[in-house]
């Protein structure tokens, strides 16, 4: 019962709030995987600037196993974030030096996992075959639609995520059969405010939000994902693993970031100074 989170991690830069929590879609999976009983690691890239080390301070006070990150000379991947009446929109960022190639010894060490959990954020397809090869592997396409991506992705994956909130429900029902066709064991789609679907190639489940007051969506959906993906671990039954994802869910939504640990001090986003920090210490 063991999960590994490979591929992205970021800063999420709150301007209106002059504050940056650790995120990413692998990462929150990997956190939030563990604060629902799992054991959890991270592999992927840091940078070795402010916001490089905050993310691996809450990795590390998390308790995840970090043996295998990577701290690079450079900036650590940033995301600008504006909230809209607590709905999260991302309106900028960059990689900075997230991107990284799967070692041998990675792939040894990942056979000991029982899922892998990466996304479209990852900048890892083209080692898709290498990570399926060790482990089962979950996958966030979020809002990927594109016939030859997914085409091409699919057949190694085990556990296929999508979010369709822009989709009805017959369209949302359509797509994850579609999708569980070209090749992965379940399709699980987060739908934002409509009910969320399991389809396991013959069977669909329907799993409505729990009401909750709505501070940051941000970081909802990969909670989700998260306590699902514990469940199927612990073979909880559906019905169980999707009612607690939702709770999970909800209880994100209340707080600001993907899993807390915000400070005030994020860095510049260019060598000169960033306008935002030098406008507060005038």
């Amino acid at each position: 019962m063991r999960l590994a989170g490979v591929g992205d991690n970021v800063v999420d830069r709150y301007r209106d709030l002059g504050t940056m929590f650790p995120g990413g879609q692998a990462l929150n999976v990997a956190v939030h995987a563990h604060r629902s009983g799992i054991d959890a690691a991270y592999l992927g890239a840091l940078g070795d600037d402010v916001a490089g080390r905050l993310v691996l301070g809450a990795m590390r006070s998390e308790g995840l196993d970090t043996s295998h990150v990577r701290v690079l000379p450079g900036r650590n991947a940033h995301a600008e974030v504006e909230l809209h009446d607590g709905n999260r929109e991302f309106v900028g960022g960059d990689a900075g030096v997230s991107k990284f190639v799967l070692s041998d010894a990675d792939i040894d060490w990942l056979r000991g996992f029982g899922l892998i959990h990466s996304s479209e954020s990852s900048y890892l397809e083209d080692q898709i075959g290498r990570l399926a090869s060790a482990a089962p592997l979950s996958f966030d396409f979020s809002v990927r639609r594109d016939t030859a991506y997914l085409e091409s992705l699919l057949p190694h994956v085990t556990i296929a995520e999508f979010s369709l909130a822009d989709l009805d429900d017959d369209d949302a029902e359509a797509w994850v059969e579609r999708m569980a066709a070209l090749g992965p064991r379940l399709v699980l789609a987060t739908r934002g405010s409509g009910d969320a679907l399991l389809f396991d190639g013959t069977r669909l489940w329907r799993q409505p939000v729990v009401p909750t007051e709505v501070i940051d969506s941000l970081g909802a959906g990969d909670a989700f994902i998260a306590r699902f993906l514990a469940g199927h671990l612990r073979a909880e039954p559906y019905e169980q693993a999707l009612a607690a994802a939702a709770e999970l869910a909800g209880a994100t939504c209340r707080s600001y970031g993907a899993f807390g640990y915000g400070t005030a001090a994020f860095p510049p986003l260019s060598p000169e100074r960033d306008p935002a920090n030098a406008a507060r210490e005038r």
